[in-house]
């Protein structure tokens, strides 16, 4: 089944069509809402009210569009609405779960020596610090653009701000992070 045999099912009522979305888009959802919320639970939650609410409107949703960035958009504002709700200081410590390492692991490579994997999960843990510091807007942005692949003007488009807002939150974001970087390596 594809996207659009999916979503015509479900426009019919037939829950098989959701079934099918959930199957194709719920692991990357989870992971999106993650990269901005940096609390599992949280994510799940957000992901499951994500696929509620594609349910409840898909007879907004335009056919002749492609599925994922309209529901991406849903993901990653209720994450982003939910983000600017909670305190930022949260140690990545005390966040270490399953979501974490299941990253950590996407991000190395399984050939390396275990001093370079060191190095690796290491320097991806002070990535990690660095995107949970920003601003939840500049995360949604960066986790959007690098993680989801987006360009510029569909993140512009998918959250409702100027393309030079958008710009300027990535330029912002990759000038805080390579500043945190910075001090995290001693120099």
């Amino acid at each position: 089944m594809e996207d659009k045999n999916a979503i015509s099912r479900l426009k019919q009522g037939d829950l098989k069509g959701l079934e099918f979305l959930v199957q194709q888009y719920q692991v990357r959802a989870v992971h999106a809402a993650y990269l901005i919320l940096y609390d599992g639970q949280l994510a799940e939650d957000i992901v499951q009210a994500s696929f509620i609410k594609v349910a409840e409107r898909i007879d907004q949703f335009d056919e002749r569009r492609p599925f994922a960035p309209w529901f991406f958009r849903i993901v990653t504002n209720d994450a982003l609405k939910l983000a600017k709700k909670l305190p930022r200081d949260i140690s990545l410590e005390e966040q270490l779960d399953e979501t974490t390492g299941q990253i950590s692991k996407w991000l190395t490579d399984p050939a390396p020596s275990p001093e370079i994997r060191l190095e690796q999960v290491e320097m991806q843990q002070s990535i990690l610090r660095a995107i949970q510091n920003l601003p939840p807007g500049q995360r949604s942005a960066i986790v959007m653009r690098y993680y989801l692949e987006m360009s510029t003007a569909d993140i512009s488009a998918q959250t409702n701000r100027p393309l030079s807002t958008i710009k300027w939150w990535l330029r912002d974001a990759r000038r805080r992070l390579r500043r945190m970087m910075d001090a995290a390596q001693g120099g």
